[in-house]
């Protein structure tokens, strides 16, 4: 995910929108923390592998995933700790997909000579481990072409990582009856993975296959994805519905959000979403570049679209209460 820093200089100009203040970049921006950067990734990498090594430790004796066993964890590993090395197969495949995503964005801004920060890793003792990553965009983006390539680099790069992955992960997944109902988290399908697992697994019902670790990864790599795809604010998709919409960015980002409200029958979640989403603004800083991004683009964009509806699940986490 990117998340754009523009600071406004005081003279207006005309954008598509009307009157605006025009945006310029910070080129004296502060020095690059490289300490935090490699400090946040390698704490994600710690606090992911441990819930790794519950995913692979459950897998191998064919138990439903519990997510008290990642904090059961923390404990086995200090007593034991070359039991991490079972968590990293999950770990480094969620860390490729991360990181594939946000270098996607941060390779087209150096392309672009866009002033960015490297990724910033988040790492969280929670289901996932982590609560993702993103980069700091720190000066003004003038071309909708620009601002479009920025935003779909990111979603197409871990779409790369993710497809592989979770091919990988499915075919070393295993079928045991009912165990996806099981445990304390009931995890969505989307429709990538049932293609796939139509593919793999022939006639076999969804509830009934064990996701491997990898394959897990790949799904919160998918989830992420769709998340980010959102056609919101300034989120990826927000980025890329600006630049071929231009004006009527701020209409659709509101349809968007209410679109959310009704998910929340499936996923009360998705509420706590519409609200961030609604606070953090629906509106898209103007770009003084407002020529049209070219029928390549739109094809691509299109693509982005599959991804999203590939990715997306109405209902991600169930049960458990969630």
């Amino acid at each position: 995910m990117s998340s754009p820093d523009f600071s406004p200089a005081p003279y207006p100009f005309y954008a598509e929108e009307g009157p605006a203040t025009e945006f310029v970049p910070s080129l004296s921006g502060p020095h690059e923390r490289y300490w935090l950067h490699a400090l946040l990734f390698l704490l994600t990498m710690f606090t992911t592998s441990m819930v790794g090594v519950a995913l692979q430790t459950d897998f191998d004796r064919n138990l439903p995933f519990d997510v008290a066993h990642s904090f059961d964890m923390y404990a086995v590993v200090w007593r034991h700790p070359s039991t991490i090395l079972a968590g990293l197969p999950f770990s480094l495949t969620l860390a490729a997909i991360l990181l594939a995503h946000e270098f996607g964005h941060y390779l087209a801004c150096v392309y672009y000579r866009v002033n960015a920060t490297l990724p910033y890793f988040l790492p969280a003792p929670s289901l996932i481990g982590t609560f993702g990553a993103f980069i700091r965009i720190r000066s003004a983006i003038y071309s909708k072409r620009v601002l479009f390539d920025i935003g779909v680099a990111g979603p197409l790069a871990g779409f790369v990582f993710l497809l592989p992955a979770l091919g990988v992960g499915l075919a070393f997944s295993k079928i045991i009856p009912g165990i996806a109902e099981q445990g304390s988290f009931h995890f969505g399908v989307p429709r990538l993975e049932w293609l796939l697992e139509r593919l793999i697994f022939q006639g076999a019902n969804s509830a009934d296959i064990y996701l491997h670790p990898v394959a897990r990864a790949a799904w919160i790599g998918m989830f992420a994805t769709a998340l980010n795809l959102l056609p919101i604010g300034q989120l990826d998709g927000g980025h890329i519905l600006y630049s071929l919409v231009g004006d009527k960015h701020r209409r659709i980002s509101m349809i968007a959000i209410a679109a959310l409200i009704p998910l929340a029958l499936f996923w009360w979640v998705w509420l706590v979403w519409a609200a961030v989403l609604f606070w953090m603004g629906r509106r898209h800083p103007a770009i003084l570049d407002s020529s049209e991004v070219g029928a390549g683009r739109r094809k691509l964009g299109w693509i982005a679209l599959a991804i999203f509806v590939l990715c997306f699940m109405p209902a991600p986490i169930s049960n458990g209460g969630l």
